[in-house]
């Protein structure tokens, strides 16, 4: 049965993910990096340098930092390391290249969407700011088009449901934790209806599942206060062990980076002809990709519109540097360590058990150690994930639903549930259905994109035209205290 129901599953993925949404989330991406004149390049030591300091008299409910560590606690999750792993050994190496060309573009694309979620919020009766697509589709292109709204808060309450936030993040978390716990499967039970599953699995599952509904039963300040916390600290720890695999293995780097520039446009003569065609690596690569950054997704602005701030155009800039930190940076590094150990090539490896392979080759430290630290990453990295996404679907669930609370707190049960059955859910069908939902999210998103790029670059001229000014008065203001007091 469940062959049948992944072959199904598949055929719907290898549709909605085919060219069209790939040209529409790259042309979109290509388009806003012209008219903004390459702004993720110029602009990005602005960008990180906001990124930590907060915004003074800023409105909104949670500083900016916290917004992006809320949204990054949604985009850095098993796509960092599971996600990685299995479009490279899907797409062969040359996925990893496809995937950081549309990071690069995803870069402007994350721009607009922040600028846009903060320039088209609202504020509710009770002072919580709300944004996103759905808003900036309805208020942005107008009443007409509020029905696109609704498709994109009705597919982006599924990906919380059943794709990205759940089945996928619990998923990677019980094959790590097996994996290191149980590696033989050998404490086993017979679940009626589900199969046979360490006792490892269904434990991690329960502890999971507690953890999760004490945390997102306090709403947004809760998941943020842990994300703020728990986000930097595992992503700079992750970031360490990478770098350190890739340093220990530097002499390897420069064929690597050949074998994956080689690879994306011809994988057959790397791969052998297990990767039939340059169009199966890019679609691995922008597919994983757009699953990891979540840029053109449409899903950081929920969060970004939360933000304290003032100005859409230096929101847009801190949740720029989401997609940078999370793909440019720690992706590449865990698709360097995949390609440099040969791990994408070993038989009969998939999912977390690909990363726990080229750690264990390529850190100088003992099996065990490698295995514990990428576990205690995935299970932390998942973890916020599954928050952030929560946040994310009942928002869309409240646009949708006119902010019905009894509908909003039986999807919060229904997605508490959804964590606890996901570690009995099969990994590819998991991926499947995370790609799926991905894609359906992203196309009402890109269209909106497209409508309002005149929006977006208008407001980064005059954002920029005042800034700049403003630095120029400083710069006299400093000169003509200067020469007072030299006279």
């Amino acid at each position: 049965m469940w062959s049948a129901i992944q072959s199904v599953l598949k055929q719907i993925d290898d549709f909605v993910w085919g060219v069209p949404l790939m040209v529409l989330i790259l042309s979109g991406g290509l388009l806003l990096t012209v008219r903004l004149g390459l702004l993720q390049v110029r602009k990005l030591g602005l960008a990180l340098k906001w990124m930590v300091q907060n915004e003074e008299e800023g409105e909104g409910e949670i500083s900016s930092f916290a917004a992006l560590c809320t949204a990054l606690s949604a985009t850095i999750g098993t796509g960092n390391i599971v996600g990685v792993a299995t479009a490279v050994c899907a797409g062969g190496p040359g996925a990893l290249f496809w995937m950081i060309v549309a990071a690069f573009l995803g870069m402007a694309t994350k721009y607009s969407e922040g600028l846009l979620a903060v320039k088209y919020r609202v504020v509710d009766e009770s002072g919580h700011s709300l944004g996103g697509p759905f808003y900036y589709i309805e208020k942005g292109m107008g009443k007409n088009w509020k029905w696109l709204a609704k498709i994109f808060a009705f597919f982006g309450a599924c990906v919380g449901l059943f794709g990205i936030g759940t089945f996928s993040q619990v998923n990677g978390i019980s094959s790590a934790v097996v994996g290191f716990f149980d590696p033989d499967k050998s404490l086993a039970v017979t679940i009626p209806g589900l199969g046979t599953y360490s006792w490892v699995v269904v434990i991690a599952s329960l502890v999971l599942t507690f953890c999760v509904a004490a945390v997102i039963i306090g709403g947004v300040k809760r998941i943020a206060s842990v994300s703020q916390v728990v986000v930097p600290f595992m992503a700079i720890i992750y970031f360490i062990f990478a770098l350190a695999l890739v340093l220990f293995n530097i002499k390897e780097v420069p064929q690597a980076i050949v074998t994956i520039v080689q690879a994306a446009f011809n994988p057959k003569a790397v791969t052998g002809g297990v990767v039939g065609s340059m169009l199966v690596a890019m679609q691995n690569g922008v597919a994983r990709g757009i699953f990891s950054n979540e840029a053109g997704l449409g899903s950081a602005p929920i969060a970004a519109a939360a933000a304290q701030t003032k100005e859409p155009v230096r929101q847009g800039l801190v949740s720029m540097t989401g997609t940078f930190i999370d793909t440019i940076v720690i992706c590449t590094l865990t698709g360097l360590s995949v390609v440099i150990t040969g791990a994408w090539q070993v038989e009969g490896l998939e999912g977390v058990q690909v990363t726990t392979y080229a750690f264990q080759n390529g850190l100088p430290f003992s099996n065990q150690f490698c295995a514990a630290v990428l576990m205690i990453c995935l299970v932390f990295f998942a973890f916020t994930t599954i928050l952030g996404w929560d946040y994310y679907g009942e928002r869309c669930l409240e646009y949708l639903t006119g902010k019905d609370e009894k509908k909003i707190k039986i999807y919060r049960w229904l997605y508490i549930l959804a964590v606890f059955i996901g570690p009995y859910m099969t990994v590819a069908a998991v991926w499947t259905i995370a790609d799926i939902f991905n894609g359906l999210m992203a196309l009402p998103n890109m269209i909106a994109l497209f409508a309002l790029s005149s929006v977006v670059v208008k407001e980064t001229k005059r954002f920029f035209d005042v800034y700049a000014d403003q630095k120029m008065a400083k710069k006299k203001s400093s000169a003509s205290i200067k020469d007072a007091a030299e006279n």
